[in-house]
């Protein structure tokens, strides 16, 4: 498990996953690339007055590669989980089937009562989502200092969201990155996203889906595609914007940014005793665990007991996500939220 980077900066901390040493991965089942490969005919003739010797390519020479960069290459690609417990948070991410991890988490601990909080899903490498993880919590706290109205918080929220994709756009990177973030401020508890990352709330002890997924089969969604000029198609029994991404929001994808916007959903709750603990995970937990269930599995660890073991039920989630079958980068992070009233 690497190390995570913390800085102190204006008695705030902030802790966000590190990077990693390759940005490229295998492909995403989110994204589907359409390559068109030339055809190349080759042909043996065997004897006949017709016949031509065939040629021999000569061999080109060995190269000789640094056994050190091999070993670079291999230890970056065998990072397979990474473990944070903090105050009043855990997370557990763990890799899928890729060579390399492609979902990042950020947490900014402001003071007593206020933090941020971020699961970050990249897709086409990991390049997107680990720039969304350095900089989004910034960009949206730097929105919220221009706005002392707390009728602004979803408009600081928004435009956080969209000045981290306008500055990732401007520094021509591949792919892109579903978010999910956890403002807690002033007694208020803001979530917001965009794409499939999904925030959920144990409410007495019963799920609460805080987010909607952004992805091409909601009605919505496809109806804002078509009048932009775009299409869904299904591609491998998934909606998929121009047949290829299948989410219709995230910070990124560059190619596809006339139909897939960074604009983020936002809900604004008061925090009440009745609000236990908060879920954000990636689509690597939701596509195999309901909510309910996500919620089941880890009250047990979270309340009720003299020390709640909240890394354990993101390792537990993680876990069964894993049994059921996914491939997928799997990320869960718990928030418990009596920390902050």
């Amino acid at each position: 498990m690497s190390s995570c980077t913390v800085a102190m900066i204006s008695n705030s901390q902030t802790i966000f996953s590190p990077s990693s040493s390759s940005s490229s991965s295998s492909s995403s089942p989110r994204l589907i690339r359409l390559l068109n490969k030339p055809s190349c005919l080759i042909r043996s003739l065997a004897g006949g007055p017709d016949s031509s010797p065939v040629l021999k390519r000569k061999r080109p020479p060995r190269l000789n590669i640094p056994m050190v960069l091999i070993a670079a290459e291999k230890d970056s690609a065998a990072v397979d989980a990474e473990e944070v417990e903090g105050d009043g948070y855990s997370m557990c991410c763990k890799r899928g089937k890729r060579d390399h991890m492609e979902d990042r988490y950020s947490v900014k601990l402001v003071d007593s009562k206020q933090a941020c909080f971020g699961v970050f899903d990249g897709h086409g490498g990991a390049k997107a989502a680990e720039f969304a993880a350095n900089i989004l919590d910034k960009n949206i706290i730097d929105e919220l200092e221009k706005r002392k109205s707390d009728n602004e918080i979803e408009m600081a929220v928004r435009n956080g969201y969209l000045t981290t994709d306008s500055e990732f756009l401007e520094r021509d990177l591949r792919g892109g990155a579903c978010c999910v973030t956890a403002l807690i401020t002033n007694g208020d508890l803001v979530v917001s996203n965009a794409g499939d990352c999904r925030a959920v709330v144990s409410r007495d002890g019963v799920a609460e889906a805080l987010t909607s997924d952004h992805r091409p089969s909601r009605q919505d969604e496809r109806d804002r595609i078509e009048s932009l000029g775009g299409f869904v198609e299904c591609r491998n029994g998934v909606d998929r914007v121009l047949g290829s991404l299948a989410v219709s929001r995230s910070i990124g994808d560059r190619y596809l940014k006339q139909w897939v916007m960074a604009e983020p959903e936002t809900k604004i709750v008061k925090l009440k005793p009745e609000y236990e603990f908060l879920v954000l995970a990636s689509d690597g937990l939701w596509d195999k665990v309901s909510n309910q269930e996500a919620i089941d599995i880890a009250r047990p660890l979270c309340l009720d007991i003299e020390k709640p073991q909240i890394l354990s039920a993101c390792r537990k989630l993680v876990d069964l996500s894993v049994s059921r079958g996914s491939n997928d980068d799997i990320s869960v992070m718990l928030i418990r939220l009596a920390r902050f009233c």
